[in-house]
This record gives structure tokens, sequence and C-alpha cells, in this order.
């Protein structure tokens, strides 16, 4: 989820929590988004991998540390119950962590005891659609109608948002529950990946062995069936250096996926997909990109280009629009 959505969901539930007290709802809103304040410690993570982003901060133990620092500094900035600022500064970071889990980016909630994820697949990491909502509610409430409408209509606003983002949660939740209780039927599959629409979903099956990756996906809309696929790839994880030029696509693939993997985290943490396709002046060029890491209709992806005449190939990682849509 993004910032906007944590914090402006934050503010909702401390509004349900205690009402209308503009001191306790700005503590809450603070503590939604404080998490992510772990983006501050990258350049410790490398050494401290507890520090990474999605690590502590985004934990039970985490979360109650800075709330219950939050509880002690915040009656020094605005008046109010220790314990009142406590709670809703708790339930704000849980939301975070929920809000996070909810989508295909895990999260420890057990850190430091345990590294086990929560990761539901439900919705994207950063859902634009989402974000957009997120964004405009904020412009709504702190400057379109704050001071500027009769306060019975801003707390309209605040309960018609609050519904609206439980039914979208909600929404979310109940295909992907019927999805996992149907994948096998759908074909050999294993694994949901959502996309940005709730109605359309990414349908994934991985295969590892005698060192080679085999990835099969669909794409599936609710009440159509799938509509796109199953399109299959299979490649050497660990390929020989590769010498001169591809003689085909198929090769191209093989000797591209290590180089693509070593070149990108991201690709390397998701399930992913390549293609293959001859240059006019000679030559292959191969794009591996995530299938679950794509904004406005573009992958997180690396494209590998081996020249007609031989030589090393290039590497570049960059967002690219795939020939076979996944979003």
């Amino acid at each position: 989820m993004d910032l906007f959505t944590h914090v402006l969901v934050a503010y909702l539930i401390t509004y349900g929590l205690v009402g209308f007290h503009p001191s306790y709802l700005a503590a809450g809103a603070l503590a939604g988004g404080l998490p992510d304040g772990d983006a501050l410690f990258f350049p410790l993570a490398r050494r401290f991998p507890i520090l990474r982003h999605h690590g502590i901060t985004h934990s039970l133990f985490g979360v109650t540390v800075l709330a219950g620092v939050g509880a002690v500094v915040a009656p020094y900035l605005a008046p109010g119950s220790v314990p009142v600022y406590f709670l809703v500064m708790e339930v704000a970071g849980l939301s975070h962590i929920a809000q996070d889990g909810f989508t295909h980016f895990s999260v420890p909630p057990l850190l430091p005891f345990s590294e086990r994820p929560l990761q539901l697949d439900a919705d994207r990491a950063i859902n634009f659609g989402v974000m957009v909502v997120s964004v405009v509610a904020f412009y709504l409430l702190l400057g379109v109608e704050r001071n500027h409408v009769a306060f019975v209509w801003y707390l309209l606003t605040l309960d018609v948002l609050a519904v609206a983002y439980a039914a979208y949660f909600a929404l979310r939740l109940s295909i992907r529950a019927w999805l996992g209780r149907h994948l096998r039927s759908l074909g050999d599959f294993d694994h949901i990946a959502p996309t940005t629409n709730p109605f359309v979903w990414l349908l994934v099956s991985e295969r590892v062995a005698d060192g080679r990756e085999r990835t099969t996906w669909a794409r599936y809309v609710l009440g159509r069936g799938i509509v796109a696929g199953p399109f299959t790839v299979e490649a050497l994880l660990v390929a020989p250096v590769p010498e001169g030029t591809p003689r085909d696509a198929a090769q191209a693939l093989e000797w591209s996926l290590p180089l693509a993997r070593r070149a990108s985290r991201m690709l390397e943490m998701t399930y992913h997909f390549g293609e293959a396709h001859p240059e006019p002046q000679g030559g292959w060029t191969a794009v591996w990109y995530s299938l679950e890491f794509t904004m406005l209709g573009r992958s997180s992806a690396v494209r590998v280009t081996f020249p007609g005449g031989g030589g090393p190939p290039t590497v570049r990682s960059a967002f690219y629009r795939p020939r076979t849509q996944p979003v």
C-alpha cells in the first residue's frame, strides 16, 4: 500500500475509535505512516538487515515501540491521555502491517523473534488506482471541505470513505479466497497474483528442477474465466557464460535469465516471465519482466541484448511494456 492510503486508513480507523478529536486523529494518521520511515535506514540496512524496508518497523514489536514512545511524547505537543494516544497509535500501526500483508509484498509481523511472513496476495503493493482515490480524498477532506462546509458534512464524508475502503478490502479478499478454493480447477497453477483491477488476476505456476525454471501464467477475469494464456517459458537458472550470438529465442532466454536475475533484485524476488525476439540488424534481445511489480501497463524488467556480431551482451534494467501484456 502507498503512504497516502496508509495515512488515510489510519485516520479513518482513529475516527472510528475515538470520534473527531484532532489531536488523536493526527497521532493516528502519523502512526499509520511511520513504519515506512524505515526507508531512511537504507544506508544501514545492508549491514543490519533487520532495518530493511518491511523489516522491524513492520512488526508487532516495532509498532508497539513506536506507539509507546509516541504516547509519552504526544501529550507534551497536544493535550490528551497517554493510554488513548497509545491505543490509537498502536491500532494505526497495526493497520499499516495488515495493509502491507494484504498485498503481494510480505511483511514479518513477528520480528525480531521470527521471519515468518504475512502475505495474502489480495492487492498490489502499490495500487495506483487506490493511491489516486486516497490523494483525492485528502484534498477533499483537508482542502475542499475543511472549514468550508457544515461539520456534519465533513463527518459524513469520513463515514462514506470508511465504508468505501472497508468494502474495497472485503471485495479483494473475498475474490482472492474464492480463487484460492477453485485454483486447481482452472489448470496447473499454484499461485495467484493480483493486478490493479480487483476483477482481473494472474494465475501462475513456477517449477524449479534440475537447475531449470519453468513459469506458466494466464490472465483470469472474474465472470469470464481465463481470457489470455496459459503462456509458458523455461530456462536455466545458471547458464554458461554466453559466447557469440544465440541461434534462436530459446537459447536467448537460456543465456539471459541468469544475467537478468543478477541485475534486478525485484525480478529475482517476484514471479517473472521472459520473451525473446530477433533484432533487425542481427542478434537477439530477451526481456525478463516481473509479473507482480507493474504499473501503468509496464513491468519492472531487465532487457538483455546479444549483438549480431558476437561480443558481450548489454544488460539494462527499466520498466518495459511486455508484448504479452500481464496487466
